[in-house]
Protein backbone atom coordinates (compact mmCIF):
# COMPACT_ATOMS: atom_id res chain seq x y z
CA UNK A 1 0.00 0.00 0.00
CA UNK A 2 1.22 3.54 -0.61
CA UNK A 3 -0.32 6.77 0.92
CA UNK A 4 -0.18 10.05 -0.46
CA UNK A 5 -0.62 13.54 2.13
CA UNK A 6 -2.22 16.39 0.86
CA UNK A 7 -1.68 19.31 3.73
CA UNK A 8 -4.44 22.58 2.65
CA UNK A 9 -3.81 25.84 3.90
CA UNK A 10 -2.82 29.25 2.08
CA UNK A 11 -0.62 30.13 4.96
CA UNK A 12 1.23 26.94 4.30
CA UNK A 13 2.31 28.44 0.79
CA UNK A 14 3.08 31.97 1.99
CA UNK A 15 5.34 30.87 4.42
CA UNK A 16 3.44 31.98 7.48
CA UNK A 17 3.06 28.69 8.92
CA UNK A 18 5.89 25.97 8.82
CA UNK A 19 4.12 22.59 7.13
CA UNK A 20 5.45 19.83 9.82
CA UNK A 21 2.18 17.60 9.95
CA UNK A 22 2.98 16.44 6.97
CA UNK A 23 6.81 15.58 7.74
CA UNK A 24 5.47 13.89 10.90
CA UNK A 25 2.49 11.61 9.38
CA UNK A 26 5.41 10.28 6.76
CA UNK A 27 7.35 9.18 9.22
CA UNK A 28 4.08 7.59 10.96
CA UNK A 29 3.86 5.71 7.65
CA UNK A 30 7.76 4.75 7.52
CA UNK A 31 7.40 3.35 10.83
CA UNK A 32 4.37 0.89 9.94
CA UNK A 33 5.81 0.24 6.66
CA UNK A 34 3.19 2.30 4.40
CA UNK A 35 4.95 3.10 1.48
CA UNK A 36 4.87 7.23 0.62
CA UNK A 37 5.72 8.38 -2.44
CA UNK A 38 4.23 12.43 -2.61
CA UNK A 39 3.31 14.97 -0.72
CA UNK A 40 1.60 17.87 -1.69
CA UNK A 41 0.72 21.27 -0.85
CA UNK A 42 -2.30 23.06 -1.63
CA UNK A 43 -4.15 26.41 -0.59
CA UNK A 44 -7.53 27.14 0.50
CA UNK A 45 -9.27 26.98 -2.78
CA UNK A 46 -11.90 24.57 -4.18
CA UNK A 47 -10.65 23.66 -8.14
CA UNK A 48 -6.97 23.69 -6.99
CA UNK A 49 -7.80 21.24 -3.97
CA UNK A 50 -10.49 19.10 -6.43
CA UNK A 51 -7.42 18.80 -8.45
CA UNK A 52 -4.98 18.07 -5.88
CA UNK A 53 -6.48 15.50 -4.05
CA UNK A 54 -8.06 13.51 -7.70
CA UNK A 55 -4.75 13.25 -8.32
CA UNK A 56 -3.69 11.46 -5.23
CA UNK A 57 -6.29 9.53 -5.19
CA UNK A 58 -5.43 8.48 -8.62
CA UNK A 59 -1.75 7.67 -7.95
CA UNK A 60 -1.80 6.09 -4.45
CA UNK A 61 -3.92 4.13 -2.37
CA UNK A 62 -4.84 5.95 0.20
CA UNK A 63 -4.37 9.66 0.95
CA UNK A 64 -4.48 11.66 4.08
CA UNK A 65 -5.68 15.43 3.63
CA UNK A 66 -4.48 17.85 6.82
CA UNK A 67 -6.21 21.12 7.36
CA UNK A 68 -9.32 22.62 6.22
CA UNK A 69 -11.82 21.56 8.74
CA UNK A 70 -12.60 24.44 10.63
CA UNK A 71 -15.31 26.61 11.29
CA UNK A 72 -14.77 29.60 8.82
CA UNK A 73 -15.31 29.98 5.40
CA UNK A 74 -12.13 28.73 3.84
CA UNK A 75 -12.36 25.41 5.64
CA UNK A 76 -14.06 23.67 2.48
CA UNK A 77 -12.17 20.10 2.89
CA UNK A 78 -15.48 19.10 3.55
CA UNK A 79 -17.09 20.65 0.46
CA UNK A 80 -13.96 19.37 -2.15
CA UNK A 81 -14.56 15.49 -0.61
CA UNK A 82 -18.44 15.79 -1.24
CA UNK A 83 -17.44 16.62 -4.56
CA UNK A 84 -15.16 14.07 -5.07
CA UNK A 85 -17.35 11.45 -4.09
CA UNK A 86 -20.05 13.15 -5.70
CA UNK A 87 -22.47 13.25 -2.75
CA UNK A 88 -23.35 16.09 -0.50
CA UNK A 89 -22.53 17.55 2.91
CA UNK A 90 -25.36 16.09 5.61
CA UNK A 91 -25.49 17.09 9.32
CA UNK A 92 -23.71 14.49 11.52
CA UNK A 93 -25.75 15.09 15.03
CA UNK A 94 -23.46 13.16 17.40
CA UNK A 95 -20.91 15.71 16.20
CA UNK A 96 -23.00 18.52 16.19
CA UNK A 97 -24.17 17.30 19.90
CA UNK A 98 -20.48 17.23 21.35
CA UNK A 99 -19.62 21.01 19.51
CA UNK A 100 -22.96 22.30 21.20
CA UNK A 101 -22.25 20.54 24.68
CA UNK A 102 -18.29 22.23 24.32
CA UNK A 103 -19.96 25.58 24.40
CA UNK A 104 -22.14 24.81 27.00
CA UNK A 105 -19.82 23.19 29.58
CA UNK A 106 -17.41 26.33 28.87
CA UNK A 107 -20.31 28.82 29.84
CA UNK A 108 -20.61 30.79 26.20
CA UNK A 109 -22.72 30.63 23.50
CA UNK A 110 -22.01 28.63 20.10
CA UNK A 111 -20.95 30.85 16.92
CA UNK A 112 -23.41 29.37 14.12
CA UNK A 113 -20.87 28.74 12.06
CA UNK A 114 -19.13 26.36 14.32
CA UNK A 115 -22.23 24.04 12.98
CA UNK A 116 -20.03 23.78 9.77
CA UNK A 117 -17.75 21.24 11.63
CA UNK A 118 -20.50 18.74 11.89
CA UNK A 119 -21.57 18.70 8.23
CA UNK A 120 -19.89 15.45 6.43
CA UNK A 121 -20.01 13.66 3.09
CA UNK A 122 -22.64 11.41 2.43
CA UNK A 123 -21.03 8.23 2.95
CA UNK A 124 -18.48 9.10 4.70
CA UNK A 125 -17.52 7.54 8.38
CA UNK A 126 -16.28 9.88 11.24
CA UNK A 127 -13.87 8.74 13.41
CA UNK A 128 -14.83 7.53 17.00
CA UNK A 129 -12.50 10.03 18.55
CA UNK A 130 -13.04 14.09 18.28
CA UNK A 131 -10.29 16.03 20.22
CA UNK A 132 -10.87 19.12 19.21
CA UNK A 133 -14.18 20.46 17.60
CA UNK A 134 -13.63 19.24 14.30
CA UNK A 135 -13.67 15.42 13.47
CA UNK A 136 -11.65 12.91 11.29
CA UNK A 137 -13.66 11.79 8.32
CA UNK A 138 -13.10 8.75 6.24
CA UNK A 139 -14.28 8.51 2.50
CA UNK A 140 -14.55 5.84 0.61
CA UNK A 141 -13.62 6.76 -3.17
CA UNK A 142 -13.12 4.65 -6.56
CA UNK A 143 -16.01 1.78 -5.99
CA UNK A 144 -18.72 3.24 -8.30
CA UNK A 145 -16.50 2.95 -11.31
CA UNK A 146 -15.11 -0.46 -10.62
CA UNK A 147 -12.09 0.24 -9.08
CA UNK A 148 -10.54 -1.23 -6.25
CA UNK A 149 -11.68 0.49 -2.93
CA UNK A 150 -9.32 3.66 -2.17
CA UNK A 151 -9.87 5.89 0.65
CA UNK A 152 -9.06 9.21 1.56
CA UNK A 153 -8.59 10.48 5.89
CA UNK A 154 -9.29 14.11 6.34
CA UNK A 155 -7.59 15.18 9.73
CA UNK A 156 -7.47 18.71 10.88
CA UNK A 157 -4.60 21.05 10.77
CA UNK A 158 -4.01 21.47 14.57
CA UNK A 159 -1.35 19.57 15.29
CA UNK A 160 -1.93 17.92 18.64
CA UNK A 161 -5.83 17.51 17.36
CA UNK A 162 -3.74 15.67 14.24
CA UNK A 163 -1.53 13.14 15.92
CA UNK A 164 -4.35 12.21 18.39
CA UNK A 165 -6.36 10.92 15.16
CA UNK A 166 -3.38 9.24 13.31
CA UNK A 167 -2.02 7.29 16.31
CA UNK A 168 -5.44 6.13 17.29
CA UNK A 169 -7.66 5.92 14.53
CA UNK A 170 -5.98 6.45 10.80
CA UNK A 171 -2.77 4.50 11.17
CA UNK A 172 -4.54 1.24 13.31
CA UNK A 173 -6.89 1.29 9.61
CA UNK A 174 -4.36 1.60 7.00
CA UNK A 175 -2.87 -1.11 8.95
CA UNK A 176 -5.82 -3.51 8.84
CA UNK A 177 -6.44 -2.45 5.20
CA UNK A 178 -2.82 -2.69 4.23
CA UNK A 179 -2.94 -6.55 6.02
CA UNK A 180 0.04 -5.45 7.81
CA UNK A 181 0.54 -8.04 10.65
CA UNK A 182 3.80 -7.84 11.77
CA UNK A 183 5.01 -4.79 14.51
CA UNK A 184 6.58 -2.60 12.89
CA UNK A 185 9.05 -0.20 15.92
CA UNK A 186 11.68 2.53 15.66
CA UNK A 187 14.06 3.56 18.66
CA UNK A 188 15.67 6.72 17.72
CA UNK A 189 19.22 7.51 19.55
CA UNK A 190 20.29 10.68 20.68
CA UNK A 191 24.10 11.64 20.12
CA UNK A 192 26.09 14.85 20.52
CA UNK A 193 29.67 15.45 19.05
CA UNK A 194 29.86 13.80 15.72
CA UNK A 195 28.73 15.39 12.31
CA UNK A 196 26.09 13.57 10.33
CA UNK A 197 28.98 12.53 7.83
CA UNK A 198 31.20 11.16 10.34
CA UNK A 199 28.58 9.32 11.97
CA UNK A 200 27.44 7.66 9.01
CA UNK A 201 30.95 6.64 7.71
CA UNK A 202 31.30 5.32 11.21
CA UNK A 203 28.01 3.20 10.97
CA UNK A 204 28.55 2.71 7.61
CA UNK A 205 29.44 -1.18 7.77
CA UNK A 206 26.37 -1.47 10.07
CA UNK A 207 24.08 0.04 7.54
CA UNK A 208 25.52 -2.20 4.90
CA UNK A 209 24.73 -5.78 7.51
CA UNK A 210 20.98 -4.56 7.85
CA UNK A 211 20.50 -3.58 3.98
CA UNK A 212 21.80 -7.20 3.34
CA UNK A 213 19.82 -8.53 6.32
CA UNK A 214 16.81 -6.99 6.43
CA UNK A 215 16.68 -7.12 10.09
CA UNK A 216 16.47 -3.30 10.16
CA UNK A 217 17.04 0.13 8.78
CA UNK A 218 19.25 2.71 10.04
CA UNK A 219 18.37 6.37 9.38
CA UNK A 220 20.12 10.07 10.02
CA UNK A 221 18.02 13.27 11.37
CA UNK A 222 20.31 16.38 12.21
CA UNK A 223 19.31 19.05 14.41
CA UNK A 224 21.34 22.06 16.28
CA UNK A 225 18.29 22.28 18.82
CA UNK A 226 18.35 18.08 19.93
CA UNK A 227 21.44 16.64 18.41
CA UNK A 228 22.42 14.08 16.03
CA UNK A 229 19.25 11.31 15.83
CA UNK A 230 20.31 7.90 15.04
CA UNK A 231 16.65 6.34 14.18
CA UNK A 232 16.79 2.18 14.44
CA UNK A 233 13.54 0.86 12.96
CA UNK A 234 12.57 -3.14 12.81
CA UNK A 235 9.78 -5.05 12.23
CA UNK A 236 8.78 -8.08 13.98
CA UNK A 237 5.65 -11.15 14.47
CA UNK A 238 5.46 -9.44 17.93
CA UNK A 239 6.29 -6.60 20.08
CA UNK A 240 8.31 -8.51 22.48
CA UNK A 241 10.34 -9.86 18.98
CA UNK A 242 10.49 -6.46 17.98
CA UNK A 243 12.35 -4.96 20.81
CA UNK A 244 14.41 -7.42 21.18
CA UNK A 245 15.69 -6.66 17.81
CA UNK A 246 15.85 -2.70 18.68
CA UNK A 247 18.05 -3.86 22.07
CA UNK A 248 20.09 -6.08 19.86
CA UNK A 249 20.95 -3.28 17.28
CA UNK A 250 21.02 -0.63 19.76
CA UNK A 251 24.03 -2.67 21.36
CA UNK A 252 26.08 -3.04 17.91
CA UNK A 253 25.52 0.91 16.96
CA UNK A 254 27.02 2.05 20.84
CA UNK A 255 30.35 -0.01 20.15
CA UNK A 256 30.51 1.61 16.93
CA UNK A 257 29.79 5.36 17.24
CA UNK A 258 32.07 7.65 19.65
CA UNK A 259 31.63 6.37 23.29
CA UNK A 260 29.70 8.61 25.70
CA UNK A 261 27.96 10.29 22.55
CA UNK A 262 24.31 8.78 22.94
CA UNK A 263 22.58 11.17 25.29
CA UNK A 264 19.11 9.74 25.33
CA UNK A 265 16.45 7.29 23.66
CA UNK A 266 13.31 8.51 21.98
CA UNK A 267 11.84 11.83 23.81
CA UNK A 268 14.77 11.93 25.93
CA UNK A 269 16.30 15.80 25.95
CA UNK A 270 19.96 16.55 26.28
CA UNK A 271 18.85 18.89 29.57
CA UNK A 272 16.76 16.09 31.06
CA UNK A 273 20.03 13.81 31.16
CA UNK A 274 21.89 16.70 32.91
CA UNK A 275 19.24 17.23 35.28
CA UNK A 276 19.23 13.67 35.99
CA UNK A 277 23.38 13.28 36.40
CA UNK A 278 23.06 16.79 38.84
CA UNK A 279 20.05 14.58 40.62
CA UNK A 280 22.33 11.40 41.14
CA UNK A 281 24.92 13.15 42.18
CA UNK A 282 23.49 15.42 44.83
CA UNK A 283 24.41 18.70 42.94
CA UNK A 284 22.69 21.71 41.89
CA UNK A 285 23.52 23.51 38.72
CA UNK A 286 23.39 27.50 37.59
CA UNK A 287 23.94 29.20 34.81
CA UNK A 288 25.35 32.25 33.41
CA UNK A 289 24.68 33.29 29.83
CA UNK A 290 25.67 36.07 27.48
CA UNK A 291 26.41 34.78 23.85
CA UNK A 292 22.98 32.32 24.23
CA UNK A 293 21.15 34.89 26.40
CA UNK A 294 18.78 32.59 28.55
CA UNK A 295 18.20 29.74 25.75
CA UNK A 296 20.76 27.31 28.39
CA UNK A 297 18.08 28.59 31.13
CA UNK A 298 14.83 28.08 29.31
CA UNK A 299 15.75 24.15 28.18
CA UNK A 300 16.63 23.24 32.00
CA UNK A 301 14.01 25.12 33.02
CA UNK A 302 11.33 23.44 30.27
CA UNK A 303 12.26 19.45 32.25
CA UNK A 304 9.32 18.88 34.35
CA UNK A 305 10.70 18.86 38.32
CA UNK A 306 13.60 20.29 37.46
CA UNK A 307 13.61 22.77 40.26
CA UNK A 308 15.10 20.15 42.78
CA UNK A 309 18.51 20.87 40.62
CA UNK A 310 17.85 23.95 38.65
CA UNK A 311 17.93 27.03 40.46
CA UNK A 312 18.10 29.86 38.33
CA UNK A 313 20.55 31.77 35.48
CA UNK A 314 22.23 34.94 35.02
CA UNK A 315 21.80 36.70 31.89
CA UNK A 316 24.69 38.56 31.64
CA UNK A 317 24.66 40.91 28.05
CA UNK A 318 26.33 44.12 29.16
CA UNK A 319 29.64 43.19 30.01
CA UNK A 320 29.07 45.72 33.27
CA UNK A 321 26.53 42.61 34.38
CA UNK A 322 29.77 40.06 33.92
CA UNK A 323 32.19 42.96 35.90
CA UNK A 324 29.94 43.77 38.62
CA UNK A 325 27.85 40.50 39.55
CA UNK A 326 29.71 37.59 38.49
CA UNK A 327 33.55 38.97 38.98
CA UNK A 328 35.08 38.88 35.36
CA UNK A 329 38.00 41.66 35.61
CA UNK A 330 36.86 44.58 33.61
CA UNK A 331 38.27 44.42 30.04
CA UNK A 332 37.75 42.14 26.57
CA UNK A 333 34.80 39.33 27.68
CA UNK A 334 35.06 37.41 24.61
CA UNK A 335 37.46 34.52 26.00
CA UNK A 336 37.65 31.67 27.79
CA UNK A 337 38.70 33.21 30.96
CA UNK A 338 35.63 35.27 31.05
CA UNK A 339 33.33 32.40 30.25
CA UNK A 340 35.45 30.49 33.19
CA UNK A 341 34.69 33.37 35.87
CA UNK A 342 31.24 33.40 34.97
CA UNK A 343 30.41 29.89 35.45
CA UNK A 344 32.27 29.91 38.89
CA UNK A 345 30.57 33.56 39.53
CA UNK A 346 27.00 32.10 39.08
CA UNK A 347 27.85 29.12 41.27
CA UNK A 348 28.82 31.57 44.20
CA UNK A 349 26.30 34.13 43.67
CA UNK A 350 23.86 31.29 43.23
CA UNK A 351 24.75 28.92 45.86
CA UNK A 352 25.30 25.79 43.70
CA UNK A 353 27.66 23.28 43.48
CA UNK A 354 27.45 23.46 38.85
CA UNK A 355 27.13 25.72 36.93
CA UNK A 356 27.25 26.23 32.60
CA UNK A 357 28.66 29.56 31.32
CA UNK A 358 28.73 31.05 27.78
CA UNK A 359 29.92 34.31 26.13
CA UNK A 360 31.55 34.85 22.66
CA UNK A 361 30.31 36.69 19.11
CA UNK A 362 26.61 35.15 18.02
CA UNK A 363 26.72 37.63 15.14
CA UNK A 364 26.32 39.28 12.95
CA UNK A 365 29.42 41.94 13.22
CA UNK A 366 32.59 40.70 14.73
CA UNK A 367 33.24 41.99 18.37
CA UNK A 368 36.82 42.42 20.25
CA UNK A 369 38.73 41.40 17.19
CA UNK A 370 36.45 38.01 17.08
CA UNK A 371 34.41 37.08 14.05
CA UNK A 372 31.12 36.24 14.32
CA UNK A 373 30.25 32.68 15.32
CA UNK A 374 32.96 32.65 18.35
CA UNK A 375 32.14 30.67 21.42
CA UNK A 376 33.84 30.51 24.48
CA UNK A 377 32.15 27.70 27.07
CA UNK A 378 33.19 27.08 30.05
CA UNK A 379 31.50 23.93 33.01
CA UNK A 380 32.23 24.46 36.63
CA UNK A 381 31.93 21.35 39.16
CA UNK A 382 32.39 21.46 42.86
CA UNK A 383 34.57 24.38 41.94
CA UNK A 384 36.31 23.13 39.63
CA UNK A 385 36.02 25.10 35.98
CA UNK A 386 37.09 23.61 32.35
CA UNK A 387 36.57 25.56 29.25
CA UNK A 388 36.63 25.21 25.80
CA UNK A 389 36.69 27.83 22.34
CA UNK A 390 35.90 27.27 18.79
CA UNK A 391 34.35 29.09 15.92
CA UNK A 392 31.04 28.00 14.45
CA UNK A 393 30.13 28.71 10.62
CA UNK A 394 26.43 29.21 11.71
CA UNK A 395 24.10 31.46 11.37
CA UNK A 396 23.59 33.67 14.51
CA UNK A 397 20.84 31.50 15.84
CA UNK A 398 22.39 28.16 14.78
CA UNK A 399 25.62 29.48 17.07
CA UNK A 400 23.21 30.11 19.85
CA UNK A 401 21.32 26.65 19.54
CA UNK A 402 25.23 24.80 19.31
CA UNK A 403 26.33 26.14 21.94
CA UNK A 404 23.57 25.74 23.94
CA UNK A 405 24.01 22.02 23.16
CA UNK A 406 27.43 21.90 23.46
CA UNK A 407 28.15 23.42 26.60
CA UNK A 408 25.28 21.28 28.36
CA UNK A 409 26.90 18.24 26.82
CA UNK A 410 30.32 19.20 28.21
CA UNK A 411 28.77 19.12 31.78
CA UNK A 412 27.14 15.99 30.66
CA UNK A 413 30.26 14.54 29.97
CA UNK A 414 31.98 15.78 33.27
CA UNK A 415 29.20 14.67 35.14
CA UNK A 416 29.52 11.02 33.79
Amino acid sequence: MNCEVVAVGTELLLGQIVDTNSSWIGERLAEAGIDSFHQTKVGDNFDRMFAVISQAIERSDAVVVCGGLGPTHDDITREVLAAIMGTELVINEVVAERIRSIFTDRGREMPGNNLRQALVPAGSHVSPMIPGTAPGLCCPVGESSGESSKVVYAVPGVPWEMKVLMEQWVMPDLAERAGITQVIKSRTLHTWGDSESGLAEKLAGDIARLDESGHATIAFLASVQDGLKVRITAKASSSEAVSQILDAEEHIIRQSITPGSVFGIDGETMEAAVLKLCRQRGDTLVTAESLTGGMVAAKLASVPEASDVFKGGIVSYAPEVKFNLLGVPEGPVVSVATAEQMALGACEVLGATCAVATTGVAGPDPLEGHPPGTVCLATAVRGKVESMQAELPFSREQVQQFSTLTVLNNLRHRLI
